[in-house]
């Protein structure tokens, strides 16, 4: 976002840390971080473009939009932990079937920061009901990239009336005897932009992340002996 609006988005993400946990933030104009050492305006597979809240176009490349005041800021992702859950035995049904996660507007408003308003964002895996502990447990050990799960079981109660049909990315199947697991997620700050209409905004597209050399067990907080 512009310099202007980043101490919005930073204190948005500070009120908000479930779905906007931190990891690194750029100096304006500045496209590489101690975190991201590629191109950040090139080497995300999918870029969205925002004017006024509206999203008006998708691309793969950002450098023609790209500005001396552009702070960029990295968000952890629940990708992350998705290794720690197959691990434990915790089906991951979108790896499974090979499409984007299903991420979901709720009807839970998270706390505003100055011109930045607007709902939760959650993804949704299906979990077997025997499973659903586990999953809690071992995703709680990465606060860094989401944590725990925010909600389980029905989806109407936090806004969500159809499985089906999720706002970003793809739907995946849920299986008899399996429930829907609720996390937080970091396409909540896209949903800002879309509820506050900042003049201009880039962002990841949904599901198409940064990829770094961090590895998934940089973000473990260990067991307390």
């Amino acid at each position: 976002m512009p310099r202007d609006l980043a101490y919005d988005l930073l204190v948005f993400a500070q009120r908000n840390p479930k779905p906007c946990p931190v990891l690194d933030v750029t100096d304006p104009g500045v496209a590489r971080s101690a975190l991201f050492d590629g191109d950040l305006r090139t080497d995300l597979p999918a870029y969205r473009v925002y004017r006024d809240g509206e999203l008006v176009d998708e691309v793969t490349d950002v450098r023609e939009l790209w500005r001396p005041d552009l702070v960029a800021v990295l968000l952890g992702c629940s990708f992350t932990f998705e290794d720690a859950l197959l691990t434990a035995g915790v089906p991951v049904r979108h790896l499974e079937v090979g499409r984007n996660v299903p991420m979901y507007r709720t009807s839970i408003s998270c706390r505003p920061a100055g011109n930045l308003r607007g709902p939760l964002v959650v993804t949704m895996r299906p979990v077997p009901a025997a499973k659903v502990a586990t999953a809690a447990r071992v995703t709680a050990r990465y606060p860094a990239v989401h944590g725990a799960p925010v909600h389980v079981g029905d989806p109407a109660a936090i806004g969500i009336h159809d499985l089906d049909a999720p706002d970003y990315g793809d739907p995946v199947p849920v299986h008899s005897g399996e429930v829907p697991v609720f996390w937080a997620c970091g396409v909540t700050p896209q949903a800002a932009i879309q509820a506050s209409r900042p003049p201009f905004a880039l962002s990841h597209a949904p599901g198409y992340m940064a990829i770094t050399d961090a590895r998934d067990t940089n973000y473990l907080v260990p067991y307390e002996e």
